[in-house]
C-alpha cells in the first residue's frame, strides 16, 4: 500500500497540463489549454486541460477527471500505478509497506504481464552488460553499430542467451508465472507428445539481440528481437505476439523517448526499423519512431497526430519499396495531417546515414531534401510512366486519388495547383477528376448511409425522445457551485415568506452576507430537500462537510480522496461550459458574460427554481390523489392553493410569467 502521505505529496506536486501534454500537443486556449481526443478520431480539439482547476475533459468521449483518472483511462494504469508513474516523473520517494503474497496473486492479468515484460527488459540488458556471452555477442554487435554505452542504456537494449530455456528458468525461479510467461509470448509452450503431464518450453528469442518496445508512457509492452547468426531459416527479426497488452497496428517504436521532442518541434520522423531511431537520438535529432517493420496503420497516425500534424517519411536509398510504401502516405493524408518525403542517396538508409555524417550535416539534408508529398509522388510516378501516355493518364489519377483523401478544401485546392504544374496537365481536367471521385464517394457513403436508415427503421418507433430531467440538472448545478464558489463570500437577498394587513401571503426580502456553501446548505435544510441523484447526494455530503472544515478548500485536493466515479462526475461538471471555449466566441465578437460577477443570483435562482420544481411536482401529486380519491377532497385542494399561490410568488421573484 502506497502512504497517504506520499499520495497527498503527488497531488500537489503533479502538473496535469504537464502530464497531459506527454501524451496530447496542448495549446493554449484562455486560461485553459485545448487538444486533439486522445480517446477518439477527430479532426477538431474537442480536449480540455484546465491548470487552474487541475481536472480535464474530453467532450467527444464524455471522459474527463484529474491527473490519475487520465492516467487510468488513456494507459489503463491501476490507481497505484499511476501514483507510481507520477512519483517518478515529478522524483518523488515512494513510501509503501511490502506486497503480500496475496495481495501480489490479487493483481490483475495485465499488470502480471507488465510484470513480466519489465523482468524480461532488466533480464535482458543484464545479460548484456553482466554475462561473458552476453558482452562478447550483443554488446559487441550493439558496438559494431556505433551505438554508444549512453544510447544502449537509453533503449534498454540487451541480449537472449543462445540456450533453449535459460530466460523462461530464471523467471520461474524469481516467481514468475509460466501462464504469462507464455501470455507475452516470451516463452513458448508446447505439450510433450510422449507424456500428458509435462509441458516443454522454449525461450523465443533465443540468441537474439533484444529491442523492448515501450507505450508511450514508457512501460514495456513487448519485444523485438534480431538473430546475429545466417541461420537461413530463422527470421532475422522476430517481434512478440500480439497479447492484451502488445497490439502491433497501435504501437510506434520510439514514441516514449520522441514524443517531447515531436511536440517541441512540431514534426515527427517517421523511419521504418529499430536501428533507425536509435542511431538517430544519438545524432541528436530525437523527433523519430518506427512502424517497426509493419505496414503504416491509422491507429498508429493518430498516435502521432496528438503530439503534432506535421510528418516527414523518411526512405531508404533502394527505389525497390518506394512504390509500395506509398499506400502509407495516402492513410496519413486521410487523418488531415501534412506530409513530407524524403529518400537518401543509393545504398544509404536512415541508420547508416546518420552513422556517417555529422549532426549538422543530417539536419540540412533533412531540410534541403525534404519534398512536399505531392512533389515526391509526382516525381516518382513520373519518371515510370516515362514517354508512355497511358502510364502518364494513370499517374495523373492516382495522384488526383491521393489529394482526394485531403478533408481540407483549401489544401486540395492547392494540390491541385501544384500537380497540373508538376505533370503539365489542367486544373480544369484535374479538378474534374476531383470532382468525380468525391461524387463517387458521396454516392458509396449515401448507399451506406440508406442500409443505416432501413436498419434504423425497424428501432425507430421503440426509441423515446429523451426529456430533460429538471431535478437533475438543477441538483448538478448545485454542485457545480459548492465546487467553483463554495468558499466565497456574497451579498445575499432572502426571501421571508409573511402575512400582509390582508392576510395575503407575500415574501420580503431580506439581505444577509454569507459564504455560498452556508447559503445553500440552509436553504435546503429550511425546506427539508434532499438531493434525489445518489451521486450527487454523495458528492453534496463530502463538499459540505470539506467546506465547513477547511479553511483553504482546494478542488485538487478535495478529488485526491475521491473515488475515480465520483471524480470522473465531478470534471464532468466542473468543465461543463469549456466546452464554450473551444468555439472561441470573442473572435466572432461574442462576449459571454462571467458568471462569476452574478454568483449571488445564480445561488439564489437556482434554489428558487429548484423549489419551483418540488412545489408542482407535490401539487401534481395532489391532483393525481383528488382525482383517484371517493370522499371529501377540500383540505387537499386548500392545500394544492396554498401551493399555487406560493409558486406564483416564487415566479414572480424569478420574473417569470406563468401561463
Amino acid at each position: 500500500m502506497i502512504s497517504k502521505s506520499t499520495i497527498d505529496q503527488v497531488y500537489e506536486t503533479a502538473r496535469l497540463e504537464e502530464v497531459i501534454g506527454d501524451f496530447v500537443q496542448l495549446k493554449k486556449s484562455g486560461s485553459n489549454f485545448k487538444g486533439l481526443s486522445p480517446f477518439s478520431d477527430e479532426r477538431t480539439p474537442s480536449f480540455m486541460v484546465s491548470p487552474v482547476k487541475q481536472i480535464w475533459k474530453d467532450f467527444s468521449s464524455g471522459k474527463g477527471g484529474n491527473v490519475v483518472a487520465f492516467l487510468m483511462e488513456h494507459e489503463h494504469f491501476t490507481y497505484p500505478e499511476a501514483i507510481k508513474y507520477l512519483a517518478k516523473k515529478y522524483n518523488i520517494d515512494i513510501e509503501e509497506t511490502e506486497r503480500t503474497d496475496e495481495q501480489k496473486q490479487e493483481a490483475n492479468e495485465r499488470e502480471s504481464m507488465y510484470l513480466v515484460t519489465e523482468y524480461a527488459q532488466d533480464y535482458f540488458s543484464n545479460i548484456l552488460w553482466e554475462s561473458e556471452l552476453g558482452k562478447a555477442i550483443g554488446l559487441s554487435y550493439f558496438k559494431e553499430r556505433g551505438f554508444t554505452d549512453e544510447t544502449i542504456k537509453k533503449f534498454k537494449l540487451g541480449y537472449c542467451l543462445d540456450q533453449w530455456d535459460g530466460f523462461t528458468i530464471a523467471a520461474l525461479e524469481k516467481g514468475y508465472k509460466l501462464d504469462y510467461l507464455a501470455k507475452t509470448g516470451l516463452t513458448i509452450v508446447k505439450e510433450d507428445k510422449a507424456t500428458t503431464t509435462n509441458t516443454k518450453k522454449f525461450d523465443r528469442f533465443k540468441a537474439r539481440v533484444m529491442f523492448p518496445i515501450h507505450s508511450m508512457s514508457g512501460r514495456v509492452l513487448g519485444f523485438g528481437g534480431r538473430i546475429l547468426t545466417n541461420d537461413k531459416k530463422a527470421a532475422k527479426y522476430l517481434n512478440s505476439p500480439e497479447s492484451d497488452i502488445y497490439h502491433k497496428s497501435k504501437v510506434l517504436y520510439g514514441i516514449y523517448f520522441a514524443k517531447q521532442t515531436i511536440a517541441k518541434e512540431d514534426n515527427c520522423y517517421l523511419v521504418e526499423g529499430y536501428t533507425d531511431v536509435i542511431q538517430f537520438s544519438q545524432r541528436g535529432i530525437e523527433n523519430v519512431v518506427a512502424s517497426s517493420g509493419t505496414a503504416l496503420t491509422p491507429e498508429q497516425i493518430r498516435l502521432i497526430n496528438r503530439l503534432t500534424k506535421n510528418i516527414t517519411v523518411l526512405f531508404d536509398g533502394d527505389a525497390a519499396g518506394l512504390r509500395a510504401s506509398l499506400r502509407g502516405i495516402d492513410l496519413i493524408l486521410e487523418q488531415g495531417m501534412n506530409v513530407k518525403v524524403c529518400t537518401f542517396p543509393e545504398g544509404e538508409d536512415p541508420d547508416s546515414f546518420a552513422k556517417n555524417n555529422e549532426l549538422e550535416s543530417v539536419q540540412d539534408y533533412l531540410k534541403d531534401n525534404s519534398k512536399d508529398f505531392i512533389q515526391f509522388k509526382a516525381n516518382l510516378l513520373a519518371v515510370e510512366a516515362a514517354d508512355d501516355p497511358i502510364k502518364r493518364a494513370d499517374t495523373v489519377r492516382d495522384i488526383v486519388n491521393s489529394i482526394a483523401k485531403i478533408p481540407d478544401a483549401i489544401k486540395r485546392e492547392i494540390y491541385v495547383q501544384e500537380c497540373a504544374q508538376i505533370m503539365k496537365v489542367s486544373e480544369s481536367v484535374l479538378f474534374s477528376t476531383l470532382a468525380q471521385i468525391g461524387k463517387k464517394k458521396q454516392s458509396d457513403a449515401s448507399k451506406e448511409v440508406k442500409q443505416e436508415q432501413k436498419a434504423f427503421q425497424v428501432v425507430k418507433n421503440e426509441v423515446a425522445t429523451a426529456k430533460v430531467d429538471v431535478q437533475y440538472e438543477l441538483e448538478r448545478k448545485i454542485i457545480e457551485m459548492l465546487l467553483l464558489y463554495g468558499k466565497e463570500e456574497q451579498e445575499f437577498e432572502d426571501l421571508v415568506l409573511k402575512e400582509n394587513e390582508q392576510g395575503d401571503l407575500i415574501l420580503e426580502p431580506e439581505s444577509l452576507e454569507v459564504k455560498v456553501y452556508e447559503k445553500i446548505y440552509l436553504d435546503l435544510q429550511e425546506d427539508e430537500i434532499e438531493l434525489t441523484n445518489t451521486q450527487f447526494k454523495n458528492i453534496y455530503q463530502k463538499l459540505i462537510g470539506e467546506l465547513n472544515e477547511k479553511e483553504d478548500f482546494a478542488v485538487n485536493t478535495f478529488l485526491s480522496d475521491l473515488d475515480q466515479e465520483m471524480v470522473s462526475e465531478i470534471s464532468s461538471i466542473l468543465m461543463e461550459e469549456e466546452k464554450y471555449v473551444l468555439h472561441d466566441w470573442t473572435r466572432k465578437d461574442i462576449y459571454p458574460k462571467d458568471k462569476k460577477t452574478t454568483i449571488a443570483q445564480l445561488v439564489s435562482e437556482t434554489i428558487l427554481t429548484l423549489r419551483c420544481f418540488l412545489i408542482k411536482k407535490r401539487m401534481l401529486d395532489l391532483q393525481k390523489r383528488t382525482e383517484e380519491s371517493t370522499t371529501d377532497n377540500r383540505e387537499t385542494l386548500e392545500e394544492i392553493m396554498n401551493y399555487l399561490q406560493l409558486n406564483n410568488l416564487l415566479n414572480k421573484k424569478l420574473n417569470r410569467v406563468l401561463s
